[in-house]
């Protein structure tokens, strides 16, 4: 059975989050995406360490469409490096697992 994923990334702006939401979902490489923020990050960069605010996007997907998930993310994405980390599910609601995995079939 198909491994479900979380993927999350964050960005500068909600406009932007929301795009990239928007985005992986009309792909159908996730089958929802929720924006969450404003957020605090704290982190080097450029051998200085900042603090920004950001918002969150968390992707619910398959394992085997994250290459095609990152891909859509890096594309819409305004960052150099962009955060995008995966978070296998290990369980969940059967109902949903299986909406997951509907929505993110090929038409």
């Amino acid at each position: 059975m198909d491994q479900i994923i979380q993927v999350m990334t964050t960005t500068d702006s909600e406009r932007t989050a929301a795009w990239i939401a928007r985005t992986v979902v009309e792909k159908r490489v996730a089958a929802c995406a929720q924006v969450y923020g404003p957020i605090t990050s704290t982190y080097w960069w450029e051998e200085t360490i900042e603090t920004a605010t950001e918002w969150l996007c968390l992707m619910k997907s398959r394992q085997e469409l994250y290459p095609q998930l990152e891909a859509a993310i890096t594309e819409a994405h305004t960052y150099d490096v962009p955060e995008i980390l995966v978070v296998p599910v290990t369980a969940g609601n059967p109902t949903y697992i299986d909406w997951v995995r509907q929505e993110t079939q090929s038409e």
